[in-house]
């Protein structure tokens, strides 16, 4: 028997309620998809669920809203960079020719079927994942002042989110970066009046350009002095105007400690990842500018539906040309690259997101970058 509008209404408003005020989860705009309310929220155990008003009249109609909801499921997946997504779909509407077996479990999809916020008691794993889903549920309110009630704090969220998102996004002044880039453009002058040049050796190692050599007599400052050396003045333009260019989104999204932290950790990991594979002397600021890079992966895939596109169709794609340019080009340490990235990464889960990182993702990431940094030394003493 198909439900009232009425009642629908009201179910609707109380699980919005209590998945996006009670369990932090955030709408998905689809197109096309009608009747139906999808959220997501990739730290829940359910990564997505999803809310269908739509009447349903027999197993072939709910066989092809199956169907359908895989094909959206595939794309959720590609756009949130996500390995494994499941959902639970809840339906309110479903006929009486739809046989109870089939709402359970479809692959990675959980159905429930409810004709009130009591219903989900039968369901074991809804409470397993939602606890208080029944609890929270109950309102003192009815009819219209219910519906007001639930408005209220709907919007009240949505303000919230707006305030945090244009926190996050306003810019602000890059103050590390220009001092980055000062101390830069610094050195490259300080080698030239006080040594004999840039491209010249022993002025390299008397101003802290790393060497795999160095590390067996401590001199570890010079995993980080390393990055503020270049060599020649082509190197030092491209390294600076990469800076200029990513550095002030990065400082503007993390604010300038978490920066400073994310740009000058990646540096070590770059320079550790290149003692291991070349035992030539390394210096250049692009190691570092690789860990901004990652960081921003990482950001962007907290902020995925604001900067997903731009992950997908200029990040992404700007990272992989670098990787395969410095694969091809001789003279460019890739590994220096390719190790600043995945500091990048670590030390902006370490660092955490504003609005978005968990204490435990950040404990996560804290002890995952100790790893990655203990694992590069070791390595490196076993290539002396």
């Amino acid at each position: 028997m198909e439900q009232t509008t009425q009642n629908i209404d009201e179910l609707v408003l109380k699980l919005l309620h209590y998945f996006v005020t009670e369990q932090g989860y955030n709408p998905i705009v689809l197109h096309g998809a009608q009747n139906e309310i999808w959220l997501e929220n990739l730290e829940s155990p359910y990564k997505v669920v999803r809310i269908v008003t739509n009447y349903i009249h027999n197993d072939e109609q709910l066989d092809f809203d199956l169907f359908k909801t895989k094909q959206i499921m595939k794309k959720i997946k590609r756009k949130t960079f996500s390995l494994n997504l499941n959902a639970l779909s809840i339906f309110l509407n479903l006929g009486d020719n739809v046989h109870k077996e089939k709402i359970t479990q479809v692959e990675n999809i959980s159905c429930v079927n409810m004709k009130s916020i009591q219903d989900l008691k039968e369901y074991r794993f809804v409470i397993d994942a939602f606890p208080t889903i029944t609890t929270e549920n109950k309102f003192k309110e009815e009819g219209e002042a219910l519906f007001f009630k639930i408005s209220k704090d709907l919007n009240e969220k949505n303000l919230e989110e707006a305030r945090h998102v244009e926190e996050v996004f306003t810019p602000k002044k890059p103050y590390v970066t220009y001092a980055l880039i000062f101390i830069n453009i610094l050195m490259f002058i300080a080698m030239y009046i006080f040594g004999n040049g840039s491209q010249d050796i022993l002025t390299l190692l008397y101003f802290g350009a790393n060497y795999r050599g160095t590390i067996v007599y401590h001199e570890f400052y010079r995993l980080i002095t390393c990055a503020f050396l270049h060599i020649g003045v082509f190197h030092l333009l491209f390294n600076c105007y990469a800076l200029y260019i990513i550095g002030p989104q990065l400082e503007s999204y993390f604010g300038k400690v978490k920066y400073l932290i994310i740009y000058l950790g990646s540096a070590v990991t770059a320079s550790l990842m290149s003692i291991i594979f070349s035992d030539s002397i390394s210096a250049g600021a692009s190691g570092a500018i690789f860990g901004l890079f990652g960081a921003l992966l990482f950001f962007g895939y907290h902020y995925r539906v604001y900067l997903g596109s731009v992950l997908k169709s200029q990040v992404i794609p700007l990272i992989i040309f670098n990787l395969l340019f410095g694969f091809t080009v001789s003279g460019i340490d890739n590994a220096a690259h390719i190790g600043g990235l995945l500091g990048g990464v670590l030390f902006a889960m370490a660092s955490g997101i504003k609005y978005r990182s968990s204490t435990s993702e950040k404990v996560r990431g804290i002890i995952m970058t100790i790893i990655y940094i203990v694992f590069l030394f070791t390595m490196c003493y076993r290539a002396i």
